[in-house]
């Protein structure tokens, strides 16, 4: 099957993340105009190699930078018609129960998580409700889905509140041919999980417990991305895929 794109222009936050390059070097390969936030800047040659991209260093918490910069995208090319939102904190040391958790930790992770996606929403979808056309694929986290005995609760909490909102979202503008759907990865190979490099026999430990054997790609996210974004998905909204290589299906 190959993949079709209605829309001609994206924006990707997190962008110079793991995830974030591979979706906006797939994005620029087929055509698609992209727009791509951070506060990390793109390695040297990306935006060489990938014509169609652009990069602006915007925090996403700052309101009235990232309306101002998206406005400014958005009156060059007349329309944003995806979002990928792959923003997120994992702040394992500081990140801990919410009973030990310093409520300034739990105020960030939630800014940085969970508001950057109520401030996109507000600046994103009344443009694609002038297109009545728009896609928008948010970055959970299995995590989401079940509680932990050596926790993250901010980061967990946040992203499964990324899940209900995006539901809500995918309600209110399926009539204006808006669609917003989550996808949930397991354990995959970023720089948000450079402790590996530090401990390989931990995620050696690790690939044994996943069904398929390896810890998740950043390609394996793209590619199920592209897959929500393209016109042959253009009936599922308001749901979440997970990617985790079997390991959240174990009894």
């Amino acid at each position: 099957m190959k993949l079709t794109f209605k829309g001609k222009s994206a924006i990707v936050t997190g962008a110079c993340g793991g995830m974030g390059l591979e979706i906006s070097k797939n994005l620029s390969n087929n055509n698609v105009l992209v727009l791509m936030v951070d506060l990390k800047e793109p390695p040297k040659d990306f935006l060489k190699d990938n014509k169609n991209c652009t990069y602006k260093k915007i925090d996403v918490t700052n309101f009235n930078k990232l309306k101002i910069s998206i406005e400014k995208f958005y009156k060059k090319n007349k329309q944003i018609d995806y979002l990928i939102n792959t923003t997120g904190v994992l702040w394992f040391n500081k990140d801990v129960s919410s009973t030990k958790i310093d409520t300034k930790i739990w105020d960030k992770v939630y800014e940085i998580n969970l508001k950057s996606m109520v401030y996109l929403s507000k600046v994103i979808i009344p443009k694609m409700k002038k297109n009545k056309f728009g896609s928008m694929v948010h970055i959970s986290t299995v995590d989401a889905l079940s509680g932990d005995d050596k926790p993250q609760d901010a980061y967990g909490s946040s992203k499964a509140a990324m899940i209900r909102l995006s539901k809500s979202l995918a309600i209110q503008f399926a009539s204006s041919n808006i669609r917003s759907n989550c996808i949930l990865p397991g354990a995959v190979d970023t720089a948000m999980q450079k402790r590996w490099r530090k401990n390989m026999s931990a995620k050696k430990k690790l690939e044994k417990m996943i069904p398929l054997n390896r810890v998740g790609k950043p390609a394996d996210i793209s590619n199920a991305i592209m897959f929500l974004l393209s016109d042959q998905s253009n009936y599922i909204t308001g749901t979440e895929v997970i990617i985790d290589g079997g390991f959240t299906a174990k009894p």
